[in-house]
């Protein structure tokens, strides 16, 4: 009814010029439809323009025909134009079909559409806001239309709606952020740019807040960060960095949402994207303060990869965060995650660059220093990774782990079960100990004291069952004891053995030990000055004890007594009536030593250079009884060379010694024929193996052969 009455209304010629294929023809039908209507609402009849938009909505805009769909487009807008100001209450009409024709198929209509819409809103105005999310959402589809001419409409379209929303007050940005954010990862070029060219201008209008909504679309920004489009990247990040500046003039920011996004960015595949994001992130650490302390972890998961960044600026950049991070005191009791740090520290440990694993240690090493209690509740969870860490390729990452460990080990636990893992690592990659084991040691004496150390290792390796290795071990263990610089108080310390009560236990603690390696033994005994006792060692020494590891032994002490260490020693051989079970050891070891070798030339010239005179001055002093100081007992003639009253001394029963060295000796020379044989049974039963497959081959062309000898008699 409503139909028939707005065709009495509308002359038929006008009807059926609106639907014709001429734009003129419609064009003009429009303008004699807005003539109607003006006259309609001049008399306030509003059913009958009511019926009338029904009749353009039902026979025209959802018409099967193209033509008809554009005449009723032209149409709608001629009606509201002619309704003026009173167009508002008309829009529920209005508007629905036009925004339905953004999505025909043909392009022509989705053009006449913008058009009508276009002039819609130019003569409604801020009436139509309304509509705004539904005219969004069409306009974003439109920026990426197929079509050049559609495109073209709908940025007109586009900023009209713009200039009206920023001048209206009844703009929700509550309502529209869904539909932004919804929109955000859209990847079409043409629909980003409609978006940065929206957000961009409502951040600029002063009295809608976008920065309290930016982290409803921070991420879709980033994500735009490494478009294929070089202006799609200018425009986000020109967004950005203005969105940066007004978070650094607001008093109030959610940073903790927006750290969540930065932290997932920074791990970027797009360098300028990792750029920007730690550049973020390092404003947020700044600014942030007391918001960001649960997000502390998850920021430091990101900043510890960027510090080893293939590119400058962002290592710069993460360093300058990471130091800002870590000077922020932060308490537990205030949300401060020690575990979550630890956790985050402990991964980073496996990172495959040296610069990370080195900062990942120092984290560690704060938070023991700041939180010590905290963190041995967790210790769990990271010591294995720490204990592992010791085998790093890098030296300064092995420094900074052993300095971890110091402040762990303050524990006597922990230390022992430090030590016996270092033990461990050693036996399983003997490489390990002949390329770090030096300085691996030699920093664990300066952060933990060195006659904890080397007592805590004499202990472990005193019953180690792997006879070889415990050798090995010791020798290493002697030779950073004779020469490390770190080392020298311990050496003054059993240069006191028979004197010095702390240098006696240190003496008896290694000498256990030591008993695995007769070079070591021999040195130990140089050291502590027990020279009668070296000399006694020496001439126990048997046919299995005198091998190449042991020559090669005993060439590297011959060098060493020619360095500062022994100084003392070289110095002692002025008065050898007074030290001559010391001269006596020497000449023991030149003995052992092939005449030809270095090592035989330059103790032999050492040897050559004690003064005979000492021993007439020493033979006078005997006689008149002078007494005087001696660090061992002394003899003057043969007969006391084999005295052994004098096993005993400041406490140490080096008779009990001596056995202790030959039974480990024994054991030694047990082990070593026990492998002789074995190899011997191994190369034998491989023998008899080819001599059986040899015999059965040789059987088996016998056999052949008689066959063949068989079928030739035939």
């Amino acid at each position: 009814m409503a139909t028939t009455e707005a065709l009495s209304l509308i002359p038929a010629s006008v009807l059926r010029n609106l639907s014709d294929k001429l734009y003129e023809k419609r064009k003009n039908a429009a303008l004699e439809l807005e003539g109607i209507v003006k006259q309609l609402a001049v008399a306030g009849d509003h059913d009958k323009i009511t019926a009338v938009i029904n009749l353009l909505t039902q026979e025209y805009t959802y018409s099967p025909q193209a033509n008809h769909r554009k005449g009723g487009l032209i149409g709608l807008a001629a009606v509201t134009v002619g309704l003026t100001s009173e167009a508002a209450q008309h829009l529920e009409q209005i508007v629905p079909p036009v925004l339905n024709s953004f999505s025909d198929q043909d392009s022509r209509v989705r053009y006449y559409a913008c058009e009508a819409l276009y002039n819609i809103v130019k003569v409604v105005r801020g009436d139509f806001i309304v509509f705004f999310n539904q005219i969004f959402d069409a306009l974003c589809k439109l920026s990426a239309d197929s079509d050049a001419n559609v495109q073209s409409a709908a940025h007109l379209l586009d900023r009209l709606v713009k200039d009206i929303v920023t001048e209206s007050d009844q703009f929700s940005i509550e309502e529209f952020i869904p539909l932004l954010r919804e929109r955000m990862n859209v990847l079409n070029p043409y629909v980003r740019q409609f978006l940065v060219g929206w957000i961009t201008v409502l951040d600029s209008v002063p009295d809608i807040d976008m920065l309290g909504f930016l982290p409803d679309f921070l991420d879709g920004l980033f994500n735009m960060l490494s478009d294929n489009s070089h202006e799609i990247r200018q425009q986000a990040d020109s967004a950005l960095s203005e969105f940066l500046q007004e978070i650094k003039n607001s008093p109030s920011v959610d940073y903790g949402r927006m750290a969540e996004i930065l932290v997932q960015r920074a791990g970027s595949q797009d360098e300028f994207t990792r750029l920007t994001a730690i550049t973020w992130i390092n404003e947020f650490v700044k600014l942030g303060g007391d918001q960001l302390v649960p997000y502390y972890a998850d920021i430091l998961g990101a900043i510890l990869p960027c510090i080893s960044d293939k590119e400058e600026k962002i290592k710069v950049v993460a360093r300058e965060t990471n130091e800002e991070l870590r000077g922020i005191e932060a308490d537990p009791a205030e949300g401060f995650d020690v575990g979550a740090i630890l956790s985050i520290a402990r991964r980073q440990m496996s990172s495959e660059w040296e610069a990370t694993r080195i900062e990942a240690l120092h984290w560690m090493s704060t938070l023991l220093n700041r939180h010590c209690s905290e963190v041995l509740v967790f210790l769990n969870d990271v010591l294995d990774t720490l204990l592992k860490a010791l085998s790093d390729p890098s030296d300064e990452v092995v420094l900074l782990v052993l300095e971890v460990h110091a402040c762990i080990a303050e524990d006597p636990q922990h230390f022992r079960q430090l030590v016996v893992f270092l033990v461990h690592n050693f036996q399983l990659d003997h490489s390990l100990l002949e390329k770090r084991g030096a300085l691996i040691i030699r920093r664990m004496c300066v952060l933990l004291d060195a006659e904890r150390v080397y007592c805590e290792l004499s202990t472990i390796l005193e019953g180690e069952s792997d006879l070889d290795f415990a050798s090995i071990m010791v020798q290493a263990l002697n030779l950073i004891l004779l020469t490390a610089s770190e080392l020298s108080d311990l050496r003054d310390l059993l240069k006191q053995s028979l004197v010095n009560a702390d240098g006696k236990n240190l003496f008896l603690s290694l000498y256990a030990s030591w008993c695995h390696s007769p070079m070591a033994i021999i040195s130990l005994c140089l050291l502590a000055q027990a020279y009668q006792h070296a000399s006694s060692v020496i001439h126990l020494l048997v046919e299995e004890d005198i091998n190449v590891k042991f020559l090669v032994q005993l060439d590297k002490l011959i060098h060493l007594l020619e360095t500062p260490t022994f100084a003392y020693l070289r110095l002692q051989l002025l008065e050898p009536g007074r030290y001559i079970w010391l001269l006596k050891a020497l000449y023991g070891l030149l003995m052992l030593l092939p005449q030809q070798s270095a090592a035989f030339k330059i103790l032999r010239t050492r040897l050559k250079t004690v003064p005979s005179y000492s021993f007439k001055e020493e033979h006078f002093r005997r006689t008149s009884k002078i007494p005087y100081y001696q660090p061992y007992y002394v003899g003057g003639e043969e007969g006391d060379l084999n005295d052994n009253s004098l096993d005993m001394h400041n406490g140490v029963n080096f008779a009990s010694k001596l056995q202790q060295f030959q039974q480990i000796q024994k054991q030694h020379h047990l082990h070593s024929k026990s492998q002789t044989q074995s190899r011997f049974v191994s190369t034998s039963s491989t023998k008899e193996v080819q001599i059986a497959e040899e015999s059965k081959r040789s059987a088996q062309a016998a056999a052949d052969l008689s066959r063949g000898l068989g079928r030739l008699q035939l």
